[in-house]
């Protein structure tokens, strides 16, 4: 699906509270997979998760992709934009999806890592917090772990915090949320030189190889330790 070969999957639902439009790829031996949390305003069509998915599905991870908000409810978040910062709703759909893919024979046996952007990465963190057994790592890019609020002490999960440079106002926030954060594996990583969305020529590259290497690292062998 995404151009890596021996890949498994394809167009899913995902079912819990609601069902959920998702796209699954499983590549051959894959180590584990890693659940996409979309920001504000995106839907599992993202180009910017889409490329950074393909990278760690090329990397040996799974990946699903999924719509957090069912069509009717995106329909009114285009004329309200409300549901898009309700971070118990999409937290709560996380779960929904995590407990989905323990339930498929595909990803059933695969520890879980989270990748969050923009709102995705508070909901992942909320979501890491309730499911501290089957979530083993989450990276967030250009995420804003604030909005995570009290469940970021709870967090267990080796995090790793993706902010550019140029992204003024987003580091002091991802700053204020690693002091707070529970992980006794955190890191703040800042991209030089990239904005809020990674757009200028290789940024986006830099985020998909942190991100391939710390999920590698966390989900497919032992944790190291660092602050």
């Amino acid at each position: 699906m995404y151009g890596t070969r021996g890949v498994e999957g394809g167009p899913v639902r995902v079912a819990g509270t609601v069902t959920l439009e998702g796209d699954l790829a499983v590549p051959e031996g894959a180590v584990g997979v890693v659940l996409f949390a979309h920001g504000s305003g995106s839907s599992r069509h993202s180009p910017r998760n889409r490329h950074v998915a393909s990278r760690l599905q090329e990397s040996g991870l799974a990946t699903l992709l999924v719509d957090l908000l069912t069509e009717r409810e995106e329909a009114e978040d285009r004329d309200t934009a409300h549901l898009r910062f309700d971070i118990g709703l999409l937290s709560e759909r996380l779960v929904g999806a995590t407990d989905w893919l323990g339930q498929d024979a595909r990803t059933a046996r695969l520890p879980v890592g989270y990748f969050g952007a923009s709102t995705g990465g508070g909901a992942a963190l909320v979501a890491a917090a309730l499911r501290p057994d089957r979530v083993g790592a989450v990276v967030s890019r250009g995420g804003r772990p604030d909005l995570a609020g009290e469940s970021l002490p709870v967090v267990r999960a080796p995090t790793l915090l993706i902010v550019g440079g140029d992204d003024r106002p987003v580091i002091g926030l991802n700053e204020s949320a690693l002091a707070r954060l529970g992980s006794p594996v955190k890191r703040l990583e800042i991209v030089p030189g990239a904005s809020h969305l990674f757009e200028e020529p290789g940024k986006l590259n830099e985020v998909a190889r942190l991100a391939a290497d710390w999920f590698t690292r966390h989900l497919g062998g032992p944790d190291e330790k660092e602050s």
